[in-house]
């Protein structure tokens, strides 16, 4: 199957649930300016030890982290207990090498923004020191920025650049739903995809939903089996 990541995770039967359908990873959203999702320390770290106990490594259990200084992002992940970093905003330079040396077994994705095609250029420079690419549909750059978690679609065309632009793989989100997924995995042939609005039901607090979860996973199965 596909690789495929279920972010925002608001508990730990959500956990069980993503790992069922199976999500090599799942999201805990750490504090963010804004998005949805997103979860105080103590709950994230509560779910986060969780998954790792529960699941082990099999399960990329992902602090999302606004963070962008080595010493805060390194303190994030120590407090949070995740086995998985995925950073929204650009980290300060040396960040991922101090990463790797207090983290040795630290999974590390770095989240690019594709607002323009420079984003081509960003993906380039990060990837040879991080685990994996995840290609978003935040906006840095707006005068409200966003890192996320907007459920809007951005610019697919570009997102396949990057997929041939990188040896390092690439996790495509933004706009991601059981209806599109396989129009999405045609167009960029990306290495996986990451999900979060998509299943999930705002009248209900964000809550995953089973049915549009095994919808999603299903489409995936079926490219998977060249259908």
């Amino acid at each position: 199957m596909i690789p495929f990541k279920i972010c925002c995770m608001q508990s730990e039967a959500e956990i069980d649930m993503a790992a069922a359908a199976g999500a090599f990873a799942v999201g805990i959203v750490g504090p963010m300016p804004n998005g949805a999702g997103f979860l105080d320390d103590e709950t994230a770290a509560r779910l986060a030890r969780y998954g790792v106990k529960r699941h082990g490594e099999r399960l990329w259990v992902t602090l999302l982290t606004k963070r962008t200084a080595a010493r805060d992002i390194a303190d994030h992940i120590a407090t949070i207990g995740a086995n998985a970093v995925q950073i929204v905003d650009r980290p300060e330079d040396g960040a991922y090498a101090r990463l790797r040396a207090r983290f040795p077994s630290l999974k590390i994705l770095q989240v690019v923004h594709v607002e323009d095609a420079r984003a081509v250029e960003e993906a380039r420079a990060a990837a040879p020191h991080v685990d994996a690419v995840l290609l978003d549909s935040g906006k840095p750059s707006a005068a409200t920025p966003t890192f996320g978690g907007t459920g809007d679609r951005h610019d697919w065309s570009i997102s396949r650049r990057i997929v041939g632009a990188i040896d390092k793989p690439v996790f495509l989100a933004g706009g991601l739903n059981p209806q599109n997924a396989v129009e999405a995995i045609a167009a960029v042939r990306p290495f996986g995809l990451d999900i979060c609005s998509g299943l999930r039901d705002r009248a209900r607090g964000d809550a995953l939903m089973p049915d549009r979860l095994e919808a999603f996973a299903q489409a995936l199965r079926r490219v998977a089996a060249g259908a």
